[in-house]
């Protein structure tokens, strides 16, 4: 006996020698070393968390976002990724060669899809004649263009004669002189709720295009189209220069009025006016709508149509169907004297007509506006301006006859499409019809009945009734009138915009307003074409709106039954139909975040015991984190008990007897330094941990709960099938449970029972750096049960708020930015549920038991635990 004592003396004197002084010096530096990378690891994880969860959040909620969040929140991720790689390199160092392997391959297919976009190729054409093409020249000729060449060259409609100057051209032209690389600089901190920001980054914008000079193979090109167009038309000719960009005319963003439309341009304004329209892709209303919608700068490539000027006795627009009742097949027409424009803009008084298809094409109904002027264009002056219609403005300014040709070339539209037809159009003054702009028209979705009687208090007053519905809905708000441009700075999100004139402009508020109510305007107007896209209500043509309508008052605007009451009426606005939530689905911007996501934000690497748990099995950047994140835990434990370094090895938890629970002092997580085997409890300074056990210790677990025959069946068989569930088997289910502390500080790999719970916190009096991270996963029980434990546990966690995801029988919730209290708090619930929700997957088949489980914890919580003092 006494050589066996002796001999194992010798083998634990051996494998255990003392540590020298200046050895002990020297490990105490290293191990400072090795936590200082491993708190920068740690936070880099935590960044990385959190901009995975804003991407998440971006794709689940109705909030817009743009190319500067996608790009600087993946950066973000993978900057963030790569710092964890670094300082792993310092806790294990040449131990996973792998990981910047991984990381490359998954960031390079980050960056691809960031770099991919639109470019025009570089030998198309920079102008082409308009007669020339159709819709299979959308990518050079953008889509106003390209439908327009469509429908004259298949139904010989008659079009203004003229030329495109393509998006190969505005390539060209963006590239000369650096000036897209100037635009892709300013545009990188486009924030869509900072209006003063994007005015002041939109004034900048269009002046860097307006200065910029177009290169001379492009002034060559456009010089011989307009040669060519003006040996048709004579000298005096006078074009119309119109955007044609890629996205307009599409049924899903039809960028109505988003860009400039310059008239009666000569040649020697020419490039000028060429330069006007390019820029105003930058104007504010324009760079807002496209934020809202999803659309990427560098996808939306112009180009510019030159058009014949129309010499207009009266134009307009026309729909095939109603554009705000579903139910409503007639053509509608609204016209005026003179050019559209003046419609179009919501700027001028006009005709309306309505045509019925059967039993013939017939004119059923029509309103005359006064029309008190109409805007014409002189050639020989070069300038357009608006002219008194003096005893023409009540005269009907299309005959019958007319009006039927209209609705005729409407129809006939929107035949060959197969589709309803928003157009624009003009009769010259020698009668002929001119076809100026086709695009499909949006059918109506659950536009409100308005014959249906509203549930509205009596004696609710009316402030305002009659007008014209140009979005239907109803919404409740906050009036607020914008008299002038500066006004848009200062709208409160979710208000109710009360203007005069139905201006292009106002749509830079769309996306942030309830309502629209506007003095003058119609159905036919492009700021009705953005309010019905974005699902905003909106009443134009309400007289004296201004007036009656108080700053500040709370209202609710019916436009289905053309009214503002006074007040919320949450019965009217019930009735209606629910808001378009998310303006970015099916969105350019939308579609690439989803593509990243798929590279980032999946977890696959979920049980670290796995064999497939290693660097090569790496799939998103989520996984690298994961993996990062286990293996420093397991390289700070393995540290002391490596180097014999006792002062830095694990301690054994003694709390009333000795526990299953080891901790490792990080920093200053002891209140002394422990020479021996125990750390008692009060001896812990960490103040997560003693939150923690406070709620682990406060209501003693009663056990698991009683049988459920078929729970302990499953639970029963697993065992048997796994046997790593085997009683003194050696395995994964037969580890301890480990803390790593500091004072503020806190990890805890926990194994209760079956299941195994990671919590990872920050608390301190810094509210911005708190955080709590806890996962759960595992259980004995068949996957369904296991399934309904985690989801249990994830609605307890939520009602506390908790951010809880959920894949398979794996939670993750977290909780951050919160005061020192609350995180407390939320510690302490964490700690009660890591001993109260042991086994509990036996009975989660049983409803009637479920829900007095989670009455019984809801008690606990609410009314002991939170109430309790810490130990």
């Amino acid at each position: 006996m006494r050589r066996i004592r002796e001999y194992l003396h010798r083998r634990l004197t051996r494998s255990r020698p003392a540590v020298p002084e200046a050895a002990a010096d020297e490990l105490r530096v290293a191990f400072k070393e090795r936590y200082h990378h491993f708190k920068l690891l740690l936070s880099a994880n935590k960044r990385a968390l959190e901009r995975m969860a804003a991407i998440e959040g971006a794709l689940r909620g109705g909030e817009a976002f743009g190319m500067a969040f996608v790009r600087s929140t993946c950066t973000e991720v993978a900057t963030a990724v790569w710092r964890m790689i670094q300082s792993m390199a310092v806790l294990a160092p040449g131990k996973y060669p792998e990981l910047p392997t991984r990381f490359k391959a998954i960031n390079a297919q980050i960056k691809a899809h960031l770099e991919s976009s639109f470019r025009p190729l570089a030998e198309a054409a920079l102008v082409v004649s308009l007669g020339t093409i159709d819709r299979n020249w959308r990518d050079q000729a953008g889509g106003k263009m390209a439908g327009l060449g469509e429908v004259h060259k298949k139904t010989g409609l008659t079009v203004p004669d003229g030329f495109v100057i393509t998006t190969a051209a505005y390539s060209r032209f963006l590239n000369h002189s650096g000036l897209q690389d100037e635009i892709n600089r300013l545009i990188q901190t486009a924030d869509r709720e900072d209006t003063a920001g994007l005015l002041e980054l939109s004034a900048r914008l269009q002046q860097a295009v307006l200065k910029a000079p177009v290169p001379r193979d492009i002034e060559s090109a456009v010089a011989l189209a307009w040669r060519t167009l003006e040996s048709r038309h004579g000298t005096a000719m006078r074009i119309a220069l119109r955007s044609s960009s890629l996205f307009e005319d599409d049924i899903a963003s039809a960028f109505a009025g988003q860009f400039q439309t310059e008239l009666n341009v000569s040649r020697d304004h020419l490039m000028d006016a060429y330069r006007t329209v390019v820029a105003s892709k930058y104007s504010l209303h324009a760079l807002t709508y496209r934020l809202n919608r999803g659309i990427r700068d560098e996808d939306l490539a112009v180009a510019v149509g030159a058009m014949v000027m129309v010499d207009a006795v009266a134009g307009g627009v026309a729909y095939t169907i109603s554009p705000v009742a579903a139910d409503d097949d007639r053509v509608h027409i609204d016209a005026t004297w003179g050019l559209p424009k003046a419609i179009v803009d919501g700027t001028a008084a006009y005709d309306s007509f309505i045509v019925a298809r059967a039993p013939q094409l017939h004119v059923a109904d029509q309103a005359i506006g006064h029309k008190t002027s109409r805007l014409v264009c002189y050639l020989e002056e070069g300038v357009c301006r608006r002219d008194a219609t003096g005893d023409q403005a009540d005269l009907p300014c299309l005959s019958p006859d007319q009006v039927l040709e209209v609705a005729r070339m409407a129809l006939e539209i929107e035949a060959y499409y197969g589709c309803p037809q928003d157009i624009e159009w003009a009769i010259a003054a020698d009668g002929k019809l001119n076809l100026l702009q086709s695009r499909p028209l949006p059918v109506p979705e659950g536009a409100g009945d308005a014959t249906v009687t509203p549930d509205i208090p009596e004696g609710t007053e009316v402030l305002l009734e009659g007008g014209v519905t140009a979005s239907p809905g109803a919404v409740g708000g906050t009036v607020y009138p914008a008299a002038k441009r500066a006004d848009a700075l200062r709208f409160p999100a979710d208000a109710i915009l009360v203007v005069r004139q139905a201006a292009p402009y106002w749509a830079t508020l769309i996306g942030r307003a309830a309502g629209v109510v506007a003095e003058q305007g119609g159905v036919a107007g492009h700021l009705a074409n953005v309010a019905r896209e974005f699902g905003v209500p909106a009443l134009f043509s309400c007289p004296d709106a201004m007036a009656r309508l108080a700053a500040g008052d709370e209202v609710t605007l019916d436009a289905d039954r053309r009214r503002v009451y006074a007040g919320r009426l949450p019965g009217l606005i019930a009735q209606r139909p629910p808001r378009k939530v998310n303006p970015l689905a099916n969105s350019p911007v939308f579609k690439l975040l989803q593509a990243l996501d798929r590279l980032i934000v999946p977890l696959h690497l979920l049980d670290p015991e796995a064999s497939e748990f290693h660097p090569q099995n790496c799939r998103t950047l989520h996984d690298i984190t994961r993996f990062l994140h286990e293996k420093s835990v397991q390289e700070m434990f393995s540290f002391g008990q490596a180097h014999h370094f006792p002062e830095r090895s694990s301690k054994q938890l003694f709390y009333k007897v000795p526990m299953q629970w080891w901790v490792l002092n990080l920093d200053d997580g002891f209140v002394a330094e422990v020479d021996g085997k125990y750390v008692h409890l009060d001896n812990i300074a960490s103040e997560p941990m003693i939150a923690f056990w406070s709620g682990f210790t406060a209501i003693p677990w009663a056990g698991p709960p009683a049988i459920d025959h078929r729970g302990l069946a499953s639970v029963l068989f697993q065992s048997t099938a796994n046997t790593a569930l085997t009683v003194g088997r050696r395995s994964r289910y037969a580890e301890k449970n480990y803390f790593m502390i500091s004072r503020h500080y806190c990890n805890l790999n926990s194994r209760l029972g079956y299941h195994f719970a990671m919590l990872e916190a920050l608390v301190s009096d810094r509210t911005r750096e708190n955080y709590v991270t806890f996962q759960f996963k595992g259980g004995a029980a068949d996957i369904e049960r296991r399934l309904k434990r985690v989801h249990f546990i994830g609605d307890l966690l939520e009602t506390y708020a908790f951010r809880v995801t959920i894949q398979e029988d794996h939670l993750t919730a977290r909780i951050a930015n919160e005061d020192r209290g609350i995180m407390v708090e939320r510690l302490k619930i964490l700690g009660y549920l890591a001993l109260h929700t042991r086994q509990i997957d036996m009975i989660m088949k049983n409803k009637a038991r479920v829900e007095a489980l989670r009455a019984k914890m809801r008690a606990d919580i609410d009314g002991v635990l939170l109430n309790a003092t810490q130990p």
